[in-house]
């Protein structure tokens, strides 16, 4: 590995996240390598960027200064690392293994452990700024670990982030993703209801978000998504499936700590009642869907 940014890199995941993510290595002159599990989509990569396709996650890592890992869940995080095929078979013994995946905590400490037996470093790294973070190299990175790899391994994700901390030791990245992910529920569904009572109010929403967007109810979700969910727009963003999953994840381990998050389970409940809407897919500001009457809903004519 160079004094500077690591100069091989293995990507495993492209989809809407890991797609730019590893876009954004290739531009940075970072040698970069990529497994999909979907192989079309990583022979699209390589026709866009300056990289090369292998056929397995071992492949990937056996040249790799850095393996960066986004995929779904826990299950499919072991089921890319572990194994014949999985990173850990081809990683070298001074590489760094760093999962972007939003997973548990636990899972964190098993790929620790096993990084540990390979003598590799282990970061769990999940982020958040959804798809157009990722596609504008805008992401924040929540890191556990420890300091050296954490330093190793930044020049890398500088590359397509805008902020990398380290929180603290093993897992903390994912519990600290787990609270942001509590408090995106609770801003989402404060502002679909505040917009929902302003258009049943007759207030214009453009003087409205222009009156209070600047003072203590201002958001992300706000400036990004108020007009969108006005508009009943929700065909881009971080999909709702995505976000049951991340909620799961955080209440589960809430159990573990003995503390009720009442709010995030009563808004988990309500991104159940946009699934049988059907909006699976739909950005997670569809929460507002809920809120409109059955004409004003998305995908109605």
């Amino acid at each position: 590995m160079s004094a500077g940014r690591p100069t091989r890199a293995a990507f495993v995941g492209l989809g809407v996240m890991g797609y730019p993510m590893a876009g954004h290595l290739a531009r940075a002159g970072v040698e970069t390598t990529v497994f999909n599990r979907t192989t079309s989509r990583a022979e699209d990569w390589c026709r866009e960027y300056d990289g090369k396709r292998v056929d397995t996650p071992a492949e990937a890592a056996s040249d790799a200064d850095v393996v960066l890992v986004c995929v779904g869940n826990d299950d499919d995080v072991r089921e890319v690392t572990a194994g014949p095929d999985g990173v850990f078979a081809g990683m070298r013994q001074d590489a760094i293994l760093v999962d972007h995946t939003t997973a548990s905590a636990t899972l964190a400490h098993e790929l620790a452990a096993a990084a540990t037996e390979r003598e590799a470093g282990f970061l769990d790294a999940p982020v958040s700024g959804g798809q157009a973070g990722a596609e504008n190299g805008q992401l924040s990175v929540m890191v556990g670990g420890q300091q050296a790899h954490f330093d190793a391994a930044r020049p890398v994700m500088d590359c397509y982030a805008k902020a990398v901390t380290l929180i603290g030791d093993t897992g903390s990245g994912q519990l600290a993703k787990m609270v942001n992910q509590i408090c995106i529920a609770g801003v989402v569904q404060g502002l679909a209801e505040g917009l929902a009572f302003a258009q049943r109010a007759g207030l214009d929403p453009a003087l409205l978000i222009e009156a209070i967007g600047k003072g203590a109810a201002q958001s992300w979700q706000m400036d990004n998504r108020w007009q969108t969910m006005i508009d009943g727009e929700f065909d881009f963003g971080f999909a709702v499936d995505w976000m049951r999953k991340d909620l799961a994840i955080a209440l589960d381990e809430a159990e573990c700590l003995g503390i009720d998050l009442d709010m995030t389970r009563l808004v988990d409940g309500y991104y159940a009642d946009v699934q049988a809407m059907g909006g699976n897919r739909w950005d997670t500001s569809s929460l507002i869907a809920r809120l409109k009457p059955p004409s004003d809903a998305a995908g109605d004519d």
